[in-house]
C-alpha cells in the first residue's frame, strides 16, 4: 500500500494544505514571535555572541553558495510536488553548529527564497512556516553547541582534533535540530487537521533513514568547514551527486503515484495488481477487488471549488490507507474513483472491508468556506474466479456492481447481480473509468 509521503518539506505542505484560514495566521504569528522572542532572550542575557566577524561572514557565504548550487541542481532536475528531499540540511546545519545563532535564523530565509524562485512556487505562508521552524530549531541547536564549544572556528579547531566532546555534541545538536524542526511542523500540521494521524506528519522508517543521512552529511560538512573552507570545494561534488541520486529515486517514485492523493496512479496500480493476481492464481488463494466512487463529487467541486475537492480526494485517500493492510494494493483510478485489491480476501471479508471503508468515509469532514464538507462513497465488489479470471474481468464486474450501488441510492456496497451480463473477455481501450457524479 502506498501512503502519503512525509518529509521535512512535506510536513510543511501538510501544515498548509489542510489548514483553515483561522489556523494559518495564528500558527505563523506564534512561530515568528517565538523566533524573535527566543533570539532576544539569548542576546539580552548575553548567552550568545551577536557581533559579526569576517570569518563568520566568509563561512556563512561559502555555505550559502554551496546551498545555492544544490538548489540550482534541483531546478535543473525538476522537482514535482511531493519530492522534497534536497539535502539542504547539509549546508544550514553547519551554519547552526559553527556560527552564532543569528546566522541560524538567517540561513533559511535566502534558501527558502531561492527554492520559491528557482525550483517550485508554492504559497508564501508555507515558506514562512518552514523557515520559522528551521530558524527555531537552528537557534536551539546553535546555542547548545556554543555552550560546549565557545569558538568552533578557532584555528586549529580543537573540537575536531580532540574529537571528544566536540563531535559527539555536534551529533547530539544535529539530532536536536531535526527533532525540534519535525515537532514544530508536525504540531502545525496537526493543528490544521486535528483528525489527521500523527504518524502521517512524523517519522516513517523511510523518512527516519533520510533524516539520519541528512544529519551525517551535515556534521561531516561542518567538520570540513571548520578545518578549512577550501575543502568545501571537495565536499560539494559528492553532496551534489548524493542529492541527484536521492532525487532521482524520488522522481521515480513520484512517477508511480498520484500527486493529489499520494496513492498509486492507475498505471502503477495495474502493474502491482497484475503481479498479485498472478500470485493468487498460482497459489489458488482468494482475492477481491473494490471499485470505489465518491458520491456527488462534481457537486462538491461546483459548490465549494476544486481546492476543496482536492482536499476531499486527499482525505478519502488517507481514510482508505488507514483502514487497509500494508500489502493491500490501493490506487486512484482517475477522477473520483479509487480501486483496492485485497489479497487473501474471500467475498465475506471483502464486503466487511468495503463496509468499514464506507462507514469511515461517512465520518470524514473537510473544512470549507462555509462550515465543513462531508461525502459518502459507493463500492462495487468482485471476487477472483467467481466474477472473473483476469484483471479486466474483475474490473468490469466491480464496475457493474458499482453501477448497481449508484442506481440503488448511493452510499452502499454492492456485488454484481446474477443477471448482469458477463464481463468482456477482451481488454477494452482502457480500464472502466465511469466517473459518475
Amino acid at each position: 500500500m502506498t501512503a502519503v509521503q512525509s518529509s521535512a518539506e512535506d510536513r510543511g505542505n501538510l501544515a498548509g494544505g489542510f489548514g483553515s484560514r483561522l489556523v494559518r495566521p495564528s500558527l505563523l504569528a506564534v512561530y515568528v514571535v517565538a523566533v524573535v522572542a527566543l533570539y532576544l532572550t539569548l542576546t539580552v542575557d548575553g548567552i550568545v555572541r551577536t557581533d559579526f566577524q569576517a570569518v563568520d561572514l566568509c563561512t556563512f557565504g561559502a555555505l550559502l553558495a554551496c546551498g545555492a548550487v544544490c538548489i540550482e541542481v534541483s531546478r535543473r532536475l525538476g522537482m514535482p510536488a511531493g519530492v522534497a528531499r534536497d539535502l539542504l540540511s547539509a549546508w544550514w546545519l553547519p551554519v547552526a553548529l559553527l556560527l552564532p545563532p543569528v546566522y541560524a535564523l538567517l540561513i533559511p530565509i535566502p534558501m527558502q527564497a531561492l527554492l520559491q524562485i528557482r525550483v517550485r512556487r508554492t504559497l508564501l505562508y508555507r515558506r514562512v512556516l518552514v523557515a520559522s521552524a528551521f530558524g527555531l530549531a537552528g537557534v536551539c541547536a546553535s546555542t547548545l553547541f556554543h555552550r560546549v564549544v565557545p569558538d568552533p572556528l578557532q584555528s586549529p579547531p580543537t573540537w575536531v582534533v580532540e574529537v571528544y566532546p566536540g563531535v559527539p555534541v555536534a551529533v547530539g545538536c544535529a539530532v536536536l535540530f531535526t527533532v525540534i524542526n519535525t515537532a514544530l511542523v508536525a504540531v502545525a500540521a496537526h493543528a490544521a487537521d486535528p483528525k489527521g494521524r500523527w504518524r502521517d506528519v512524523l517519522w516513517t522508517r523511510e523518512t527516519l533513514l533520510l533524516d539520519v543521512v541528512d544529519l551525517c552529511v551535515g556534521v561531516i560538512v561542518a567538520i570540513i568547514s571548520a578545518l578549512s573552507l577550501t575543502l568545501l570545494a571537495l565536499a560539494l561534488p559528492p553532496v551534489v551527486l548524493l542529492q541527484r541520486s536521492l532525487m532521482h529515486q524520488q522522481l521515480q517514485a513520484a512517477a508511480r503515484t498520484d500527486a493529489k492523493t499520494g496513492l498509486l496512479n492507475a498505471a502503477a496500480w495495474q502493474r502491482e495488481a497484475g503481479t498479485e493476481l498472478a500470485r493468487a492464481e498460482r497459489t489458488n488463494e482468494p482475492l477481491a477487488l473494490l471499485l470505489i466512487d465518491i458520491d456527488h463529487f462534481k457537486r462538491v467541486n461546483d459548490t465549494h471549488g476544486h481546492l476543496v475537492g482536492d482536499q476531499v480526494l486527499a482525505g478519502v485517500a488517507t481514510t482508505l490507507c488507514g483502514q487497509l493492510r500494508d500489502y493491500d494494493v490501493v490506487g486512484r483510478f482517475g477522477g473520483e474513483e479509487f480501486v483496492v485489491l485485497l489479497p487473501g480476501a474471500d467475498i465475506v471479508e471483502a464486503c466487511r472491508v468495503a463496509e468499514r471503508l464506507r462507514s469511515r468515509v461517512r465520518r470524514l469532514t473537510v473544512p470549507a468556506e462555509e462550515g465543513t464538507v462531508g461525502v459518502t462513497i459507493s463500492v462495487g465488489v468482485s471476487l477472483l474466479r467467481t466474477h472473473g479470471h483476469d484483471l479486466i474481468e474483475l474490473l468490469a464486474a466491480a464496475d457493474l456492481a458499482l453501477y448497481r450501488a449508484k442506481q440503488s441510492g448511493r452510499d452502499r456496497v454492492c456485488l454484481p447481480a446474477l443477471d448482469d451480463p458477463p464481463p468482456p473477455t477482451r481488454p477494452p481501450a482502457g480500464p472502466p473509468l465511469d466517473h459518475r457524479s
